[in-house]
């Protein structure tokens, strides 16, 4: 698997080693030790997963940007299995020198890339395709008596999403009202 940090120091992208042939291909999606000896390589502590989740989006559903609160922040390894989105990640660890900074990539099912996002930070995405599937693990279970939610396009954190205009979006009332 190659790994790469983002200039955001603890975010990493990851691609799986992809195996083709005539038949088509073969991938190790998640491997519990590989992960953690990635993690161990980059300075971070191991982490477990207790919770799948899988998300079906059409064109232009912008989804967050969510986050719980301490003490059940949660990490995110996220990935598209079919479709492709515009992933987005913001520091809100105040104390980090990246806090309010965010990194933005493109995930789909062609390209494989996955993205960790560790507890700390806030994430959302945006369908770029319709019928558009994203799965993520996460390392704590969700509780919505601490979950929290930033708007979206927030001037101060001025994310530059690919978007013609805010007539094509597609929010729930939740993110709207954020």
């Amino acid at each position: 698997m190659k790994v790469r940090e983002t200039y955001i120091k603890d975010l990493l992208i990851l691609r799986p080693e992809i195996h083709k042939d005539e038949r088509g291909w073969f991938m190790e999606s998640f491997n519990q030790n590989a992960f953690n000896h990635i993690l161990k390589n980059f300075g971070h502590k191991p982490q477990n997963f207790v919770q799948d989740n899988h998300s079906l989006s059409n064109k232009g559903v912008l989804r967050g940007l969510h986050y719980q609160k301490f003490p059940y922040g949660q990490g995110k390894l996220i990935r598209v299995i079919q479709g492709k989105v515009w992933d987005v990640a913001v520091d809100i660890r105040p104390n980090s020198p990246t806090f309010k900074k965010w990194v933005g990539i493109e995930i789909s099912g062609t390209n494989q890339v996955q993205f960790w996002i560790p507890p700390g930070f806030a994430h959302g995405f945006i369908a770029l395709e319709d019928n558009t599937h994203l799965v993520y693990k996460v390392t704590e279970y969700y509780k919505p008596e601490f979950e929290e939610i930033i708007k979206w396009n927030d001037s101060e954190l001025a994310i530059d999403w690919p978007v013609i205009n805010q007539e094509s979006i597609t929010l729930s009332i939740k993110d709207r009202n954020a």
